[in-house]
């Protein structure tokens, strides 16, 4: 098997050794959410951190890699005697696969010791090998809800609990969680993000000469990956050694009051939530302290720190870009280094300090010269609400200067307001597609309701059933003696029902013949709300819009609310309605998902007042559109945006050629727009 590429070789990605490396130093600030773009190599740089980690001291024979230095270790295979035999080993790198199962995370019933010898075994999972090691989540943002359950229990409690299929196990589970992200494929759940200690935002770097480097590197790992990997072996070695001097430094850190203050002062600065950033944040201080030879928490040891911790927990609108202010950071610390404490007033013995227990926040020192990385991301997980006393378009005031109604090609630009919390809506009957949040569905995870024989496809094996399939046939295969015999066409998997997410798709009438600014503002509230609400829920949301002669796909199927924002925020409206390549448009942006994501149940909501103005016979092939996109069986439903004292009906013609449901609306206010979508697919 080939060297893996040296945590030292890395060049470029300063902010995220650091993170990693004080995480290693002190787990108990929490792990490391590593956000960033394709190919900036975030897997390599975590897949090496466990090459670099002293190694540890483990039970010999225990499953559960208990301490031998823990008094009771929590484990199912002890009690151990006080001259238990120890091994070393090195720490473990369990990564945990975003389309696991429950059981291979929690572990299960041993499956062959229970038929063949009739004996209940527990057989460990992930959470199990983890334990003292790292837990790694590539694209955690993907990971299916009860995973991410999971994981937070564990988190939290520092062991994990099972009680299922006649198992009854508890075991430690206290491990480093590191997990990596694409914020283009969606956001975290803010449960899930704000369990992580640090988080931070790479990038590829700019500088042409990193650059080169970074490419010079790889092909020199790949011509040669033992080779290559020997080069480094010495800095790999000093950077194992650094960090069990700064491990055994951690616990004499000082803490003073003075650090507290600034750190207290610059968590409320921010307006973070909670006091877990304030915890964090000095512990991660300590560890930085230690990471450099310090015995006391400095000025800079706090910078450090708050730079990595504090990014995804301070308050912000979905508008507001990532990262914190560094300028207000050093503006709050000051150009003083921190004072030291004054001696006790009394001979007593000075209490310990609270903070040399806790975990690290910087890495190695920098391998390569780079521009600096952007500062750790996050998202609120708090919703933005509304003012109440800020007049809003159903209170009959415009969202923004209004469009003069013309069939002209001017177009103008309509911001949307803030955005609200909708209420939950849910497509109706059962699907079959990905886990979710959202509308009931046939999935592996969820509420066990049945049994089934296997079709190709993983399960979950559903035991009991499994047992009374073999059960009858027993004489009949020549059992003697104890256990089953088990054939495969006796095997069951569990049905499970839960819930999936959907794709809502808006397909608006951008022109400029009903005001369309301010129907465009109303619009684009309502889908940056449905889209907060969807990104919790593993939703997609998306816009096609059509002005002029042409339609336009603004917003492709998304769950990310800062592309929703990016996209929406510069939306044209003006000009002729074209309706027939609107709905055509997304007729093929539906096409494009269901190839992607076949068992994703869509819903088209189409917002226009029906008015074809564009192109050659435009009411006729907005009709024929229409009529061959109802062919194609998705749900739809047509939102009446007509306005005025006499009205043509348009809308409502064009919805029973799209067998939609038709829904008068004689201006789209946002909420009311929500509303609608609610009760369509309830």
């Amino acid at each position: 098997m080939p060297s893996l590429f040296p945590f030292s070789a890395i060049v470029g990605s300063d902010d995220m050794a650091l993170a990693l490396t004080l995480t290693a130093i002190s787990p108990a600030v929490g792990g490391v959410l590593v956000r960033g773009e394709k190919g900036t190599a975030k897997s390599t740089m975590v897949r090496a951190l466990a090459r670099i980690l002293p190694p540890i001291e483990v039970v010999a024979g225990d499953r559960f890699s208990s301490d031998p230095a823990e008094r009771e270790p929590l484990s199912p295979d002890g009690p151990f005697p006080t001259d238990a035999p120890v091994e070393t080993r090195p720490v473990r790198l369990v990564e945990l696969p975003v389309g696991a199962t429950e059981d291979r995370v929690l572990g299960s019933l041993h499956l062959e010791r229970a038929l063949n010898e009739g004996v209940t075994v527990y057989e460990p999972g992930l959470l199990a090998r983890a334990h003292r090691g790292i837990l790694y989540v590539d694209e955690v943002n993907l990971l299916h809800d009860h995973l991410v359950d999971l994981l937070l229990d564990a988190a939290a409690m520092g062991r994990s609990t099972v009680e299922r299929d006649g198992v009854s196990i508890e075991h430690a589970a206290r491990f480093v969680l590191v997990g990596t992200m694409n914020p283009e494929e969606g956001e975290l759940r803010p449960q899930l993000l704000d369990r992580f200690g640090l988080t931070v935002e790479v990038a590829a770097p700019r500088d042409p000469r990193t650059r080169v480097e970074v490419v010079r590197r790889r092909l020199a790992y790949e011509a040669d990956p033992d080779g290559f990997a020997a080069r480094f072996a010495g800095a790999e070695l000093k950077l194992t050694r650094r960090i069990r001097t700064a491990r055994e430094l951690l616990e004499r850190v000082v803490l003073g009051d003075a650090a507290l203050l600034k750190i207290a002062e610059v968590c409320a600065a921010f307006e973070v939530d909670g006091m877990r950033a304030d915890i964090v944040t000095a512990r991660a201080a300590a560890a930085h302290a230690a990471w450099h030879g310090r015995a006391a928490v400095t000025r800079e040891d706090v910078r450090a720190a708050a730079r990595l911790a504090l990014p995804h927990r301070r308050r912000r609108n979905p508008f507001d870009a990532p990262g914190i202010d560094e300028d207000l950071l050093d503006r709050i610390l000051g150009e003083d280094e921190l004072p030291p404490d004054p001696p006790p007033s009394d001979p007593s013995p000075p209490e310990p300090p609270s903070g040399p227990d806790s975990g690290p926040d910087s890495g190695p020192e920098p391998s390569g010269t780079s521009p600096d990385q952007g500062e750790g991301s996050g998202d609120d997980e708090t919703w933005t609400p509304l003012d109440n006393d800020r007049p809003s378009a159903s209170d009959g005031e415009p969202a923004g200067p209004e469009e003069t109604e013309t069939n002209s090609g001017t177009a103008g630009v309509a911001s949307p307001d803030a955005p609200y919390r909708p209420k939950v809506f849910r497509v109706a009957g059962t699907g079959t597609g990905e886990a979710g949040r959202r509308s009931p569905a046939l999935t592996r995870t969820g509420r066990r309701v049945g049994a089934r024989r296997p079709d190709g496809s993983t399960g979950t094996v559903h035991l009991p059933e499994t047992l009374r399939a073999a059960a009858p046939h027993q004489r009949a295969r020549g059992r003697k003696g104890p256990g089953l015999r088990i054939r495969g066409e006796d095997l069951r998997v569990a049905v499970s029902q839960g819930r999936e997410s959907n794709l809502i798709l808006f397909c608006v009438d951008a022109s400029g013949s009903m005001a369309a600014r301010r129907r465009m503002a109303q619009v684009k509230t309502a889908i940056l709300s449905l889209l907060l609400d969807a990104y919790r829920r593993r939703d997609k949301v998306g816009l096609v819009t059509f002005r002029q002669s042409a339609a336009e796909v603004v917003l492709p199927p998304t769950s990310s609310v800062d592309i929703a924002a990016a996209l929406l925020r510069d939306l044209p409206a003006g000009g002729r309605t074209p309706i027939a390549e609107g709905l055509l448009a997304a007729a093929e942006v539906l096409r494009l998902e269901r190839l992607r994501d076949p068992r994703r149940r869509p819903l088209l909501v189409v917002v226009t007042d029906g008015r074809a103005t564009a192109g050659r016979d435009p009411v006729d092939r907005s009709r024929q559109a229409a009529r061959w996109l109802a062919g194609t069986g998705v749900a739809a439903l047509v939102v009446d945006c007509e306005t005025g004292r006499f009205r043509m009906g348009l809308a409502h013609r064009l919805s029973v050629e799209l067998r939609a449901e038709h829904v008068p609306l004689g201006e789209v206010a946002a909420d009311a727009l929500t509303a609608a979508v609610r009760e369509r697919v309830a």
